[in-house]
Parts: C-alpha cells; structure tokens; sequence
C-alpha cells in the first residue's frame, strides 16, 4: 500500500508512525473534522526550531505575550515559516491575522516592533487592525510540526516545498493545526478550509480549486470554526447538490437532542432539512494508536422550500 508521502505503509510504521493504516492515504473518511476552535487566526513568523507546544518554544518575549493574549481572546495562534527556509525575520514580528468567520471572510499582515502595536480585540470584533495592510491572495498553511508528531514533518515537508513552487508566497509551513492522523494537513485561509490526507497532487488541486472559489470534496475535512456535525451537514449537502462554490453551503440554524444534530442548511439555491449522528469506525492500527476513528453519518436530508431570494458566494 503508497501514502500520500510515496512510502509503503511498512516504512510509515517502522519510521514510528502510530496511526490508523488508510489515515494518511485518503482511504479513511477524514470529513467533519477541521478544528472547532479556529474562527481567528494568529501567525507569526518564526524560522524555529519549535518545541512540541507553543508555550514551551524559544521565542521573543514579544512573541509569546503575542501568543497568551491571542489564546485569551479565542484567537488560534500559529508559528508559520517559508518552506526549506530557515532564515529568521530581520526586524520586527511579522504576522498575519484573519477571520474565517466573517460574511467576507479576510486575512490581513503588518510587521511590528512589539506586541502593544496590534490590536488584536478588533481582529475578534471583526476589524481589520488599523497597523495591518489587507492580502489579496489566499494563503495556504501545511502543517510540518515534528515535535507535536513525526508524521507531520515526514508527509507535510515535501507537500509544502512541492506546493511552494507552484504557489511561491503563498505557502507556509506550520505549527499543529489539529489532526496529526490525516497528515498532510492543508488549510486554506481566510476561509479556515481543512484538507487532510493530502498527496502533493491533490494539495494542488485543492489550492488551484480555493483560488477559483471552490471546493474539492475528495480528502475535505471541512470548514474550521462550526460544531463538527455542521461540518457534516454541510458536507453532506454538497455532495447531494454538487455545490462546490466556497459560500454556497451554509448552515442556518441547528438544534441537537443527544448526539444526534437537526440542521437546516442553504445550498444550490434551495433549504433543506439535514439530520447527522456520530458513528464510530473500526480500523486497523498501527502499534500504539486508538482503534476506532468518530466520523459521521446521514440520518435524513430533506428538501424544504426554495430560496427565494439570491445570495452571493462568499469570496
């Protein structure tokens, strides 16, 4: 069996890979599974080495008062680096700042002498920071973090130098962004998409997709920032509709009783009812990992009125 790496599934196990076989190969279900937390984003350049936490890395002061303030405010802080590049930043502490969860959502960058120059509670009220200059293009972050797991590094290093060279400025190594078992992990902001599994191929197919506005379904883990049973209605709606514009799907209301999520969900110009409950799968493990993964199934989708009113994608 190749992962997504182009190494046999015995080489991933006796280079220490703990995870469940199929994880890293697109065989598993990798859906609903992007990281509930991330609805603002911190990144902050930093050329490493990283320790396996944030707060256990040598930074700047300055850098790790950027990081306590960020986690107080309910904004993920990520340490980002360009791929194959270990040159540490000259002047200054460049950042890049985003929210994934605006109407539009937008990512923004400055460089700062100190961690008093960004306001980072207009990042959280939905502000692009006064110091902070808008960026156009999307930014693509693969997570290459060997201290937090080895699979990271060893899957996520050449998908970043490879999509480096077909997007340069645009790709970042960086810290954990959640999910080690489906490395290589690809997010695309502002929006907070989540690819997993990734080989280098379908990362660039994933990215080239982003920049058009859509969304390639195969290894999608989802949108970060929405209760994973969202995710899955969401996902679960694209498949039925084939919506793949990045704003087509969205959820507009949800209730839960037990584990099992009622949402009501816009797509392709119609409403529906969708209802999703957790399911466990049973897989086979490498030599320390847990034997079962959680993702979820579709209980009942149902078509409601139709949307009488247009609504843009969001760009």
């Amino acid at each position: 069996m190749i992962t997504s790496g182009g190494a046999s599934m015995a080489d991933m196990a006796g280079r220490g890979c703990e995870h469940p076989r199929g994880c890293h190969t697109g065989e598993l279900p990798v859906h609903a599974s992007a990281t509930v937390g991330a609805r603002f984003w911190l990144l902050i350049e930093h050329s490493g080495p990283w320790a396996s936490h944030l707060e256990d890395c040598k930074l700047p002061e300055g850098v790790h008062t950027l990081i306590k303030r960020a986690s107080r405010l309910g904004i993920r802080p990520q340490l980002i680096r360009r791929p194959g590049r270990r040159n540490p930043v000259e002047t200054g502490i460049h950042v890049m700042v985003a929210d994934s969860t605006a109407a539009k959502p937008w990512i923004a960058e400055g460089i700062f002498a100190g961690p008093d120059d960004l306001d980072l509670d207009s990042v959280v009220a939905g502000v692009v920071p006064e110091s902070c200059i808008l960026v156009s293009e999307p930014v693509f972050l693969v997570c290459t973090h060997a201290k937090r797991n080895a699979c990271c590094a060893r899957i996520g290093l050449p998908l970043a130098r490879s999509l480096a060279k077909s997007l340069p400025d645009t790709v970042w190594e960086t810290s954990h962004v959640g999910g080690d078992r489906y490395a290589a992990n690809l997010v695309c902001l502002p929006h907070g998409l989540y690819y997993g599994s990734m080989s280098q191929a379908a990362a660039i197919a994933a990215a080239d997709a982003y920049r058009s506005g859509e969304i390639i379904l195969d290894r999608f883990r989802g949108r970060a920032g929405i209760p994973e049973p969202l995710q899955a209605a969401e996902h679960f709606i694209r498949i039925h509709t084939g919506e793949l514009s990045v704003g087509g799907v969205a959820v507009e209301s949800s209730r839960s009783d037990g584990a099992i999520t009622e949402a009501f969900v816009r797509g392709s110009g119609a409403r529906f009812r969708v209802v999703v409950e957790p399911m466990t799968l049973t897989t086979p493990c490498g030599t320390a990992c847990a034997d079962t993964i959680t993702t979820y199934r579709l209980v009942a989708l149902d078509r409601l009125t139709p949307v009488l009113y247009a609504t843009s994608a969001l760009t």
